[in-house]
């Protein structure tokens, strides 16, 4: 086979397992999610499970040396890794839903955090096979070509690494603005590994074609890698790239979310801009890789200015809206792009530096990037974030490169101007947390919270990663109120899903029953002193219970029982994640915690009323009985869905069941000085829940499958033509 078609093909193989690559990263990262719970520590070790690609060093010490078999077994191995990634793909969601059934069939013996630790454990158990399959790839490759090809395999790795790069930006953009609205997550999945088949036949195809060089013709010196302590060096600089790219990554995504909103599709640009600034330095360093001296001036100050100038470009005060996706998207591109083409530009002539084309060394250089990569979330999320201003993590995530020299006569000019830049950038700029005066901000591993105080309670508000959650508002009041008064007994237990402000918690206190609250954030319920005086003392008191979690994993593990139950997602209602908040199998988890007779409060916002539809048929699947109420204020929905009826009660009725608290509770904020007002008014907006559904009769009910309100590009794009 000549050298060019052959090197065409397997330019074609990386680009094809980076498409399909990243659509198993996006699609079993959700699988994930929806069968162990949205925790930012599993997700945390969800990535670090994906990037372990430390099959590679294990592939590349079987085909490194001279006594490394041809290219044509090389290659018949590589068919059998992507084929083994193929199989073990395809059987993720049954080994992720299998762990959660085994793990919730011992249930009474797990405390939260034992069963944190173990469905943890569960998840990188599901990944690890596949994953490392894939990471062996890398390696496998080379060797094919140095045996086929020595005279040109030095560079082998970062040809390679391009195609995988452009692949997976491609995939990433892909997975989320086409597939999987049109073929939900199983249907992309499928996909993926029909994608994934193909490639391994054809790499088997290729095995079959490939010429066979002999052994005794094989050169042994065509790999030239450097030499001992320089190697040292290199991978330490690897593991730096690896880990400063991934800790910037989730940086990144905490402080542009004020600016694009937590949609699928900002993580999917995020992702995809990142990729495509790695591919666009890889293409560099391929242009000029022929110049081996100028290879070696890395400057890494400078590099390292270009990730700090995120301070300047997520600074309010520029002349950009701060509300456009536009100028967000110009915001994000200026501090991404130019660090990440750096990046990619030196990432592959370090392998290539390093390895001169022996895969062996290729594994070795591969593995040691890749566990940075696993590091660097993980430094950032629990080590940095946690604990610092997102500024000064991102500072010390690029002190290193600031450090950095290549040359001892240069050292201190590369080194002090780009420093003192990037300390003028820290003192000058502002961020999110500068706009306000009287605020409070705490930080965990999840989010950055910041509440408002202000003097009126409209004006108080809570921010998490920079976006607004809610108001104190009566609307928040009447989820709890209302089914609280519909219930066909005495209420003696309830449960809210979504601390927010703590409004809906409080007045569910209100009428003097256990309650039981579960969020997300750990910061969030600290934040109640600032929204309501008596917050910290109802958290103190006896009859409340406040669980640290994601509100379905919670109702999966939980083994009680609540007459009602209030879910009251973050806005918006496309954000990322919240469909599992409003899809059929959640509901059936709720219905399952409900007592007999007990009812579920949903709220929704109900600006997109396809979506609007989707949710009330996703209830009217799960629950026999459904009755629908406007907001009080005009906008939004409150569900009420039960197994057993919903009576239909005077408002006279229902103002005689409230506890003299919980009546001051409904009219402390109006808009009616009498209960019986108030709830009639309230009573006044039910609609029939069929008139809901008529209106959309195509619409899906909204499952973990189809998440049909976070996925709408298509849609929306196709209704404006």
């Amino acid at each position: 086979m000549k050298e060019r078609s052959a090197r065409s093909w397997f330019f074609l193989f990386f680009f094809v397992s980076g498409f399909y690559s990243l659509i198993y990263e996006v699609v079993w990262l959700r699988l994930a999610m929806a069968q162990f719970g949205v925790n930012t520590a599993l997700v945390a070790l969800f990535l670090s499970s994906f990037m372990a690609g430390l099959g590679s060093y294990a592939a590349g010490r079987r085909f490194g040396g001279t006594q490394s078999p041809g290219a044509a077994s090389a290659l018949r191995f590589y068919a059998a890794t992507e084929a083994a990634v193929a199989v073990f793909g395809a059987a993720v969601p049954s080994l992720l839903s299998f762990g959660r059934f085994f793990l919730n069939g011992a249930g009474s013996s797990w405390n939260s955090s034992s069963y944190y630790f173990a469905s943890g454990a569960w998840i990188l158990g599901a990944l690890i096979v596949p994953c490392v399959c894939m990471g062996a790839a890398v390696p496998l490759a080379v060797a094919a070509l140095r045996t086929s090809f020595p005279e040109t395999s030095r560079g082998a790795f970062s040809a390679l690494y391009l195609a995988n790069v452009l692949g997976a930006a491609f995939g990433a953009l892909a997975s989320a603005f086409v597939f999987i609205e049109l073929f939900g997550l199983r249907g992309t999945l499928r996909l993926a590994t029909v994608l994934n088949a193909a490639t391994a036949v054809a790499i088997a195809g290729l095995s079959l074609r490939i010429d066979r060089v002999p052994r005794s013709l094989r050169p042994p010196s065509a790999a030239v890698s450097a030499p001992a302590a320089r190697g040292r060096r290199i991978l330490g600089l690897l593991f730096l790239t690896g880990c400063a790219g991934m800790a910037l990554e989730v940086i990144w995504s905490r402080v542009f979310s004020a600016y694009l909103g937590t949609f699928v599709y900002t993580f999917a640009g995020i992702l995809s801009l990142y990729l495509a600034a790695t591919f666009a330095g890889a293409q560099a360093y391929r242009a000029r890789a022929a110049d081996a001296a100028r290879r070696r001036e890395i400057p890494w100050p400078l590099i390292g200015l270009a990730g700090a100038a995120t301070l300047l470009w997520i600074d309010p005060r520029l002349p950009l809206s701060l509300r456009s996706i536009g100028a967000g998207l110009t915001r994000l591109s200026l501090s991404v792009v130019p660090f990440c083409a750096a990046l990619g530009f030196v990432t592959p002539m370090l392998v290539d530096e390093y390895s001169g084309g022996d895969p062996r060394r290729v594994g070795t250089a591969y593995a040691v990037n890749v566990m940075g990569a696993i590091a660097g979330p993980l430094l950032a999320g629990f080590a940095l974030l946690p604990f610092l201003r997102e500024r000064w993590a991102l500072l010390v995530v690029l002190s290193p490169f600031f450090i950095l020299g290549t040359r001892p006569s240069a050292r201190e000019k590369m080194r002090l101007l780009p420093l003192l830049a990037a300390a003028l950038l820290a003192v000058v700029t502002h961020d999110f947390e500068n706009g306000w005066r009287r605020k409070t901000v705490r930080r965990d591993a999840t989010a950055t919270v910041v509440a408002v105080d202000a003097d009126q309670y409209r004006n108080k508000r809570l921010f998490i990663n920079g976006i607004g959650t809610t108001t104190l508002s009566p609307t928040t009041k009447v989820m709890v109120h209302l089914p609280l008064l519909l219930s066909p007994r005495p209420p003696r237990s309830g449960l809210v899903i979504c601390f927010g402000m703590g409004t809906s918690f409080r007045s569910m206190m209100s009428w003097g029953i256990a309650t039981t609250v579960v969020e997300l954030v750990p910061s969030v319920p600290k934040m109640i002193g600032v929204f309501h005086k008596d917050g910290p003392e109802l958290l103190r008191s006896p009859s409340a219970r406040v669980v640290i979690d994601d509100g379905r994993r919670f109702l999966e593990r939980s083994r009680d029982s609540f007459d009602v139950i209030v879910v009251d997602p973050p806005p918006p209602e496309e954000a990322a994640g919240s469909s599992l908040l409003y899809s059929r199998e959640f509901y059936a988890l709720a219905r399952r915690r409900l007592a007999p007779g007990g009812i579920l409060q949903q709220w929704h916002m109900g600006e997109d009323p396809a979506t609007l539809a989707s949710v009330a048929r996703a209830l009217r699947q799960e629950f026999a009985y459904v009755r629908v109420f406007g907001a009080i204020e005009g906008r939004g929905f409150h569900f009420l869905a039960s197994d057993s009826p919903i009576a239909d009660v005077p408002a006279s009725v229902l103002a005689r069941r409230l506890p003299p608290k919980a009546e001051r509770d409904l009219l402390e904020w109006g808009p009616y000085g009498d209960a019986r007002q108030q709830l009639g008014a309230i009573l006044s907006r039910e609609l029939p829940l069929d008139e809901l559904l008529r209106a959309y009769p195509s619409v899906p009910a909204l499952d973990d499958d189809r998440p049909f309100n976070e996925y709408f590009f298509l849609r929306r794009e196709l209704a404006r033509r």
